[in-house]
Formats: structure tokens, sequence, C-alpha cells
């Protein structure tokens, strides 16, 4: 069963998730505009050694802590190692409190029917189990609408459905995430498929039973109210998905129970070159700006 303390902080805390989860895939650019260049490193163990450094840079400033950051999701190898000592994991909710979530998907299949859908994960109840132990609340998994495509939508929730209900039988709490990309022409069409979708599934959860949702930031504000008010639904949060930092805060401003979790706008304007009081203050001030836009609503 899922930790009663961390139940609450993400059913009513006030403040937002930090997608601390880069992947093999997306490493190389977060360190670059991190100030890393890829000269710097020359093997895979290398660049993980470099991002986890970034990683640990953040979670142990001053300025990231549960009284503005709810929770953070980790990639896989960030959960396996430590911080400061202990496991990232327990570093997270012992020392900062903060609910610490762990990226479970292995990447996306090739476009069909105007969406992405996940790939398989292999050995994924043994990391389920593995997670559990290590004090892990829950999961994030990712798959992407690229089109207003009504069989696509369907399909694409079907899918994080299904592996939600995985999760959950480990006493894990999914956060399904269907990303509607943001430069498409059809987006508010696609949200609008999205919506019913999202409710049909969550309509036939068990009484009791609870998962997160992970959402693009919407063409109309608080399209996404009914999934807030659902009592299947513990949270709603909005990834950046592309946008500025500044525009994301705008428009997530606008969306009532609403929360971010974002990662590209979290870390926006750190760099490895900054003295620490730099990187301190300039964090200080994008998780303010975040955290006060997540709870204008």
């Amino acid at each position: 069963m899922a930790d009663p303390r961390k139940t609450e902080q993400m059913t009513s805390g006030a403040g937002f998730i930090a997608a601390l989860d880069q992947s093999g895939g997306s490493t190389p650019k977060a360190l670059r505009l991190y100030g890393v260049e890829e000269s710097e490193y020359s093997s895979e163990d290398e660049m993980f050694d470099l991002i986890h450094a970034m990683r640990t840079r953040i979670v142990t400033s001053p300025a990231f802590n549960g009284d503005r950051v709810v929770a953070a999701i980790l990639f896989e190898q960030t959960m396996d190692r430590e911080i400061e000592g202990k496991p990232s994991a327990a570093f997270l909710w012992e020392d900062k409190n903060v609910v610490p979530f762990l990226k479970i998907d292995k990447g996306l299949e090739a476009e069909a029917d105007g969406v992405r859908m996940m790939k398989p994960i292999p050995g994924l109840d043994a990391t389920l189990e593995r997670a559990a132990k290590l004090g892990i609340f829950g999961t994030k998994e990712r798959s992407v609408i690229d089109a207003a495509s009504p069989s696509g939508i369907k399909a694409i929730v079907d899918q994080q459905f299904d592996l939600g209900n995985q999760v959950l039988a480990h006493g894990l709490i999914p956060i399904i995430e269907p990303e509607v990309t943001i430069s498409i022409a059809d987006k508010a069409e696609a949200e609008e498929i999205l919506l019913a979708e999202l409710i049909r599934r969550a309509d036939a959860l068990p009484e009791g039973t609870q998962v997160m949702l992970k959402l693009t930031l919407p063409e109309q504000a608080n399209l996404y109210k009914p999934l807030v008010d659902h009592p299947a639904i513990m949270r709603v949060v909005a990834l950046s998905g592309g946008y500025s930092r500044d525009e994301a805060n705008a428009r997530l401003a606008q969306n009532t129970g609403v929360i971010a979790s974002f990662s590209r706008a979290l870390t926006e304007g750190l760099s490895a070159g900054q003295s620490d009081a730099e990187f301190n203050a300039t964090l200080d001030s994008t998780i303010d700006g975040i955290y006060k836009a997540s709870v204008a609503g």
C-alpha cells in the first residue's frame, strides 16, 4: 500500500513535481543546455555520471525542498544511485520531504494512426518490485499524440491505463502521460478527444483506485477540470512540452487545480559553470515562478 504521508502530499500538497528523468536519448541535449558539451565525455558511463552530478546539484540545493517541490520523477539509473550517501529516493523523502517517482517507459514506437505508442518494457514487474522496496511512490510513463485521431487516441489511452493497472498491482501510483504535441494544427481537437477517452477509462477504475495524469497544457483553459475533480484522479499535472518557461507558467496559471511537472523548463538557465551562489539563486527564482503558477488556480 502507498505511504499515507506521501499520498496526502500528492493529493493536496502545494507545489509542483520536478521532472529529473532524462534518459539516454535526451541526456546529451540536457547536458548541452547545462553547458556540458559532448566533447567533455567519451562514454555513456561518463555521460550518466555528469547528468547525475547535475541532478544531485539541483536536489541538494537549499532552494529544492518539499515546501515548493512536492515530488520528483527519477530516471532508473538515478533511483539506483546515491545522493550524499543515501539511495536517491530515500534522500529525497527523508532529507527533502519530496516524494520520489520513477520513469518506467523505454521510449516510443514509430508513429502510426496519429500516435506514438510506448515500446514494450522488459522486466517491468521486477523493476516495480525493486522500486517499491526503495521507497518509490509511483511511476511515470509517456506516449505521444501527433494528430486528432479518435482511434489512435483511444489506443494510446487504453495502453496507458492497462500499464497503469500493472503499476497499481505493485502498490504504486502511475502518472499516465499521453502528451499532445504542441505544434500540431489540430491540437485543440486532439485534446477534446483525449479528455473523453481519459474520462472513459477513469470511470472504469475500481472504486477507491486512483491514478495521476500528466497532460500537455491545453488550448482551452480548464479543459481538464472534469479530470481534476474526478474521484479516480489523485492529481492532474502539466508538462511544459516545448513551451518556454514563461509561456508554460502563464498557461498553467489559467488551469485551476493543475500543477506543473516540468523538466526542461525547470533547468532552463542553470549552468555547470555557475558558482553555487549563482546556481542556487537561479534555481530559487525558477522554482518560485513554477510554484506560483502551480498554486495560482
